[in-house]
């Protein structure tokens, strides 16, 4: 069942997203960095446990982003990610926002997904605030994508 994060899950959010920086895979959440974005996130629940999650954040009045994608290992390669975006998207749609995108270095899961590659540099400034934060700024390796609703 995918649906919205309960305040209670917010531990369980921070430790999927930081397993996941851990790995280099994308940047850490601090509990503050979840609180402040909370309703940003959706969480998938299996059998009463939080085993993947998504955000979509509002950067720009005519873009959003997904981040924050996390299954946990034993739980991927089943479609729960696609599952995750899918509902990111739904809401991404019943806001209005015209076009979606997110930052990546698995590119080919969200392509299938119809994201196309663009240039990061095609992106607003304002994506950025928390790329600057990154050890790996600017180069990073992620790929930009984006996805027109």
């Amino acid at each position: 069942m995918i649906r919205k994060a309960k305040l209670q899950e917010i531990p369980v959010i921070q430790e999927l997203v930081n397993a996941f920086a851990r790995e280099e895979l994308m940047l850490p959440v601090s509990i503050g960095d979840i609180i402040e974005r909370f309703h940003d996130f959706f969480v998938a629940e299996k059998d009463g446990r939080i085993i993947g999650t998504v955000a979509l954040h509002v950067t720009w009045q005519d873009l959003v982003e997904i981040r924050s994608l996390t299954v946990r290992r034993e739980e991927q390669k089943t479609g729960l990610g696609r599952k995750l975006v899918e509902a990111a998207l739904a809401r991404a749609r019943e806001v209005g926002a015209p076009r979606v995108f997110t930052l990546t270095y698995i590119p080919e899961f969200f392509e299938k997904l119809g994201f196309i590659r663009i240039d990061r540099a095609e992106l607003p400034h304002k994506v950025w605030q928390d790329c600057v934060k990154c050890p790996k700024f600017p180069d990073c390796g992620e790929v930009a994508l984006t996805l027109d609703l």
